[in-house]
């Protein structure tokens, strides 16, 4: 399958400022972080439109944005659509990366549509663009050890142990990201998802 045509739009879900940087629940602006140096697209710069973080370059041959919300986490809909609209990207092409409670820390998933999991991010995404019909990249993070508060594990700072493997998850997230640029879902799919499901 050939590449999707025309520009696209990849987005990394997290909440703003330095407290949150290196928290769980931001994961999915470090990957974006990863594909904007990857695009070759310097700094992230503000895009008041949108209220995002945009980077602009060209991932996988084609000319990526790569945006980040300044908003808080369950208010992203709001900034993901000013982006949709703004860069005239179609929901279906757009790339949404996240954090995953329901995966295993580092684990990687592709899909498009279906249910947030709870998640107020991709809830508020859904809300905003009327639809569920957009890809995302899911990272995984684990559920929270005994009876703790998911609310409060997604933002506490990766354990010692996860740190260590953090940045390979983050590096295979890039890739999974490129893959439905260059791909589509079901070839990127068959790459990163294992056999067993």
């Amino acid at each position: 399958m050939s590449s999707l045509p025309g520009p696209a739009l990849v987005v990394g879900l997290g909440n703003p400022g330095p407290d949150y940087a290196e928290t769980r629940h931001n994961v999915g602006v470090r990957v974006a972080a990863l594909l904007a140096a990857r695009a070759g697209a310097g700094r992230f710069s503000a895009h008041k439109r949108s209220n995002s973080d945009v980077a602009q370059g060209r991932l996988a041959g084609r000319p990526v944005t790569v945006a980040v919300p300044r908003t808080y986490m369950n208010l992203s809909g709001g900034p993901v659509a000013g982006l949709v609209q703004y860069f005239s990207v179609p929901p279906a092409e757009l790339i949404v990366i996240h954090d995953e409670l329901d995966l295993d820390f580092g684990v990687v998933r592709l899909k498009r549509g279906g249910g947030e999991g709870g998640h107020n991010g991709l809830r508020s995404i859904s809300r905003s663009l009327g639809t569920k019909d957009y890809l995302r990249v899911r990272f995984g993070i684990g559920r929270p050890p005994g009876r703790q508060d998911p609310a409060d594990y997604v933002l506490k700072r990766f354990s010692g142990t996860e740190k260590k493997e953090l940045d390979l998850g983050i590096d295979l997230a890039a890739d999974a990201a490129e893959a439905l640029l260059t791909d589509g879902l079901e070839p990127a799919q068959n790459r990163f998802h294992p056999l067993s499901g």
